[in-house]
Parts: structure tokens; sequence; C-alpha cells
């Protein structure tokens, strides 16, 4: 009733007063939830409460929709009905268009991630490709740098004259930083 109330800019009171036995009978669910009571007003009390609450003094229109015999609409309210109708069919198409929305804006996400993905494989396709390259590189400096047997020779004469360099050099003695009295 508050969020009724609310929605109508109306007080409580005044929406419990709408809500009468009959109207109850004829227009008021009650859903149990967690155990908990719950009134819920269908679809068509909803808008006969709008057409009350919003639509001024029509409270003698409005009343004599509802039948006491069980809650039959009489011949006279097809004009309400019509009405109900037309206002049930805008909510429909005002629902309808915002899907339409997020229809619209799914496919241009969609469109987005297959661009994404385009680009990203021609990446991965363009990295591939520098990879082989780099591997065909490495394979020719690999190629060059293989010694031959005039530079087996040449190495092995340097490696002997480096040993005999290091055979001369003076030994260095090896200070401790540890030795503190010395």
């Amino acid at each position: 009733m508050r969020e009724l109330a609310d929605e109508f800019n109306v007080s409580k009171q005044a929406v419990r007063k709408r809500l009468t036995d009959e109207f109850r009978e004829n227009y008021v669910e009650t859903v149990y939830s967690n155990g908990v009571k719950t009134l819920v007003v269908t679809v068509t009390g909803y808008m006969l409460l709008k057409q009350h609450f919003l639509g001024g003094n029509n409270t003698g229109k409005i009343a004599s929709n509802v039948d006491g015999n069980g809650g039959k609409v009489n011949d006279t309210s097809d004009s309400k009905q019509t009405t109900d109708g037309e206002s049930i069919l805008t909510i429909l198409e005002q629902q309808l268009t915002v899907k339409d929305k997020q229809l619209e804006n799914k496919d241009l996400q969609i469109t987005q991630m297959q661009s994404l993905l385009d680009q990203q494989q021609r990446l991965a396709l363009q990295d591939k490709k520098l990879l082989e390259e780099y591997k065909v590189e490495i394979k020719n400096l690999k190629s060059l740098n293989t010694p031959t047997k005039d530079s087996e020779e040449n190495d092995s004469i340097q490696k002997e004259t480096s040993v005999e360099n290091m055979k001369e050099a003076p030994q260095k003695k090896n200070k401790k930083w540890w030795n503190f009295g010395k």
C-alpha cells in the first residue's frame, strides 16, 4: 500500500479506502514469500487505481465498472475496458521500444567485439611472422659464427698465448678484510 500511495502521491489511507472487499476479490492477489503475506495488485487493478488517483473525479465511473455479483463487468463498462486495453497497449509498446534499444546496443557491442577479435588475430599473425623472421635471422648469424679450420688454429694459438701470459703475470697476494690486527 505504501508503494502505491507513494506512486500516486496520495496517503496510505486513501489507497486503503479504495481497496474495498469487492476490489480485493477481483484485482488483488495474495502472495507468500519467505513466510510473509504480501498483497499484489493485478495490472488491471493497477490501471483502475491509476485512473482513479491520477484521472481526477472519475470515482463514479470506475465504481460502476465492477458489479457486486462476483466481480463481473457491466455492459456499460466497455468504454473503460478499451481505455484499459489502450493503456496496457501503450505500456507494452514502451517496453517494446526499450527492448529494441537494448537489442541495438547489444548488436553494436557484438560488432565491436568482432572487430577487436579480428584485430587480435591479425596481431597474432604478425607476431608469428616476426618470430619466423627472427628464427631465420638467428640461423644465419649462427652459420656465420661457425668456426672454420683456419679460425680454429688461430683460436688455439690465442688460447696458448693467453695461458702463457697468465703464468707470467705476478701472483697478487689476497688480502682479507677480517684480519683486524695486521
